[in-house]
């Protein structure tokens, strides 16, 4: 098979945001111009040793139309629904909810000092996927697959899998139509690393410690913490660490294709569909 090493398209700079009863939080990139991250809508990191800035939470809204991943690094946070569903998500864990027709949750801090950390992804769920039931998978750090990088880094994998030297590493979520990759890669000291990759999925990098180098087939470019690389089309991506090591996303996915309508917490494929989700909303129908 032939090398197409993948290169650098676009940066982003996570830009400092609110949501929820006042919660802090960078958002690295959603609402203009989806389609080009398409399946993925947004990418949220939140993080703070101050309890002011978390403390509020995310009290009952509701979704329709994707799912969520809540991936907690540190932190103790308790989801519950209109269905009388609980989870405890605690640092190390993972929350995949898929809202398709319908859920209304809260997301509360069960903490009221120490630092909280993670962040929450969106994928887009295709047409014939957005009016299925509700439903969660909650993963306890334990349930999330680890191993050793041939540099001596280390990765977790939270969905998908990993082809490295021929020794698959599994995550824990598998069997999605948008066939995501989702990485927490942990490099040493100039590590380097070469990951294999879907030619034409969609494929991104965010750092969120140190520097990374991407070393593309048009030159190198080096991502700085809260800056996010969309990467072009290929089947393998080319990384080496700072002098201080890295930590670093990396999130891929099989695009939809579909129009993405998005309006706040609803996200369908017209307007009129839009307008039908505030609709049953409104009058208590959105997940009957």
């Amino acid at each position: 098979m032939t090398v197409q090493t993948r290169n650098l398209v676009e940066k982003l700079i996570g830009r400092p945001a609110s949501d929820g009863d006042g919660v802090k939080l960078t958002r690295v990139f959603g609402g203009q111009g989806p389609e080009r991250f398409d399946p993925f809508l947004m990418l949220d990191e939140f993080g703070s040793d101050s309890a002011a800035d978390y403390i509020g939470g995310f009290p009952a809204h509701p979704h329709r139309g994707f799912e969520t991943v809540t991936y907690m690094l540190e932190g103790r946070m308790l989801h519950e629904d209109h269905l009388g569903n609980q989870g405890l998500l605690e640092s190390g864990g993972v929350q995949w909810m898929t809202a398709g027709r319908g859920i209304i949750h809260s997301e509360m801090p069960q903490q009221t000092s120490g630092r909280m950390r993670g962040f929450q992804l969106w994928i887009n769920l295709p047409a014939a996927e957005k009016m299925q039931p509700a439903h969660y998978q909650d993963l306890p750090a334990d349930a999330v697959a680890s191993g050793t990088l041939p540099g001596g880094g280390s990765v977790k994998v939270i969905a998908g899998t990993l082809n490295l030297s021929g020794k698959p590493l599994q995550g824990p979520i598998q069997g999605k139509s948008t066939e995501p990759l989702y990485l927490d890669l942990h490099l040493n000291a100039e590590e380097t690393l070469s990951l294999p990759l879907p030619t034409e999925h969609t494929a991104m990098l965010y750092v969120y410690e140190g520097d990374v180098r991407i070393d593309g087939s048009q030159g190198s470019t080096i991502l700085q913490p809260k800056q996010l690389g969309r990467l072009s089309q290929g089947n393998q991506l080319t990384l080496q660490a700072g002098v201080t090591g890295s930590r670093a996303l990396l999130i891929a996915g099989k695009p939809i294709g579909e129009p993405i309508i998005q309006y706040g917490p609803f996200v369908m494929n017209s307007r009129q569909e839009i307008e039908q989700a505030i609709m049953d909303y409104q009058s208590g129908r959105l997940a009957s």
